[in-house]
């Protein structure tokens, strides 16, 4: 650890986290609001440049899906940081008679945030603003994928903080890990499950607490009572939000398998109306973040294809502008890599059900999603399925709009996730639940001390009966 070339960094936040942690609550948003001019207004038009070169963003969807949640999450705890931060007085028991108790959120300290390619700003500076609004030194690590936005955001945390308070550091895998060989009090990554695993191997290490924001395969599931049109308008809005590099995009479709043709239809309707006939040209989809992820996705597909799938839209590819397609696959199995792992890519694979019973089946048989969709009118099939499955989220009839409801927590469980974010829980997640007692008078503890003699004995008896 002494000769990690961030140890001096994370040594004078350390230092530095007692005079961050006492900033009354003005002085925390003051800093927000910081954060917000700036993206909202100084460095906007650069933000949609970067964006544009590292992923081929429209200035609508960077402002939808990577300025407004981070800008409307300060306005939001702006409206409530006041009321979190007052401490809650709470039930003292009979038994402790004579004292009174309460909780008071304290920042956890000295924290690290590595965040991905995917929403690069907002998966950066979101669990940011949870970090400064509990108090918290933070050492930022964006993905190395997207050089162009991650060094813009470099310049926007230096004109906005001190080192000591907030810093952010670029870099490969290596920076990664000489970050995680420090004891960070808290550590928040977003990322793939199989990374997440490694980071919480490292946290362990210095018994660091961890939020995971993780992934994989998030199932959309529609019978037959759905309104098809809605349905795979909605579906294929959010599949190919980001050119499908969304953590919580429907991952694969279930239908009732007398629906299968007119609803694969129905969503090259909504691609076309999205993105015209001639998509390579629309200015309003994206492009894959890189060579490696594009072979990848070009992997999944052609595997999918040599076991016997049909491709029914799309397949179509550009390696010079890792450009894929929207493509729907159809006819899929199991045994395909496209229904083992999360595609995080314009694909969808639609597999189709006779009985209900199906469902259930097919989706308790894999890990945890991040996100559950259910698309029907029939409330009995909507809580049969809500009931016998778990996921981090469910929305029924939609999709992804959950992200953007801070009242809301957002995570996974287990394998697609541990903690949660966004308002109150992003706060609460960057903050310690300290339990404060105070005693004012003598107590019935007192009474009950050594040496124990008949009478406290009778003492102890009735306590442990009454109270």
């Amino acid at each position: 650890m002494f000769n990690n070339p961030f140890l001096k960094l994370f040594q004078e936040q350390q230092q530095h986290q007692y005079i961050v942690g006492n900033a009354t609550v003005k002085e925390r948003i003051r800093k927000l609001n910081s954060l917000k001019k700036a993206i909202q207004d100084t460095y906007r038009s650069q933000i949609h440049e970067t964006l544009k070169m590292d992923l081929n963003k429209s200035v609508t969807e960077t402002d939808l899906t990577e300025i407004y949640p981070v800008t409307s999450e300060i306005k939001f705890i702006k409206k409530h940081l006041w009321h979190w931060v007052k401490r809650k007085s709470v039930p003292t028991p009979l038994s402790l008679f004579g004292a009174s108790s309460y909780i008071k959120y304290e920042p956890k300290g000295v924290c690290l945030i590595i965040s991905p390619w995917n929403f690069p700003l907002n998966l950066t500076f979101g669990p940011l603003v949870s970090a400064i609004a509990a108090g918290n030194t933070v050492i930022l690590k964006p993905s190395e994928m997207t050089p162009n936005t991650s060094a813009l955001m470099k310049i926007i945390v230096q004109d906005l903080f001190d080192e000591n308070e907030v810093a952010l550091v670029e870099g490969e895998v290596e920076t990664a890990q000489h970050l995680l060989n420090l004891p960070f009090n808290h550590i928040f990554f977003t990322g793939s499950p199989a990374v997440g695993k490694i980071v919480m191997k490292a946290a362990s290490a210095h018994l660091s607490s961890v939020t995971l924001e993780l992934g994989g395969k998030s199932p959309a599931i529609i019978d037959d009572s759905a309104n098809l049109t809605t349905t795979a308008k909605r579906l294929i809005w959010g599949k190919l939000v980001n050119c499908g590099q969304t953590c919580i995009a429907p991952d694969y479709i279930m239908i009732k398998e007398n629906l299968l043709s007119d609803f694969t239809n129905l969503c090259k309707d909504a691609i076309e109306s999205y993105y015209s006939k001639n998509i390579e040209d629309s200015d309003s989809y994206g492009r894959i973040v890189n060579q490696n992820h594009y072979e990848r996705l070009k992997n999944l597909i052609d595997d999918a294809v040599s076991q016997g799938a049909n491709i029914a839209y799309g397949g179509n590819t550009n390696t010079s502008d890792n450009y894929i397609q929207p493509t729907l696959i159809t006819n899929c199995n199991m045994e395909m890599k496209i229904m083992q792992e999360e595609i995080f890519g314009p694909i969808l694979p639609i597999i189709t059900y006779k009985d209900a019973s199906e469902i259930l089946i097919h989706i308790n048989s894999n890990p945890k999603p991040l996100a559950l969709y259910v698309f029907s009118k029939r409330n009995f099939l909507i809580d049969n399925i809500v009931k016998n499955t778990r996921a981090g989220s469910t929305v029924i009839n939609n999709n992804l709009i959950q992200f953007n409801n801070h009242h809301l927590p957002f995570g996974g469980s287990n394998n697609s996730g541990i903690g949660k974010s966004h308002g109150f829980y992003g706060f609460k997640e960057f903050s310690n639940e300290r339990a404060f007692m105070k005693q004012h008078f003598k107590g019935i503890s007192e009474y009950v001390t050594p040496p124990y003699t008949s009478l406290k004995e009778k003492i102890a008896a009735l306590t442990v009966k009454w109270f």
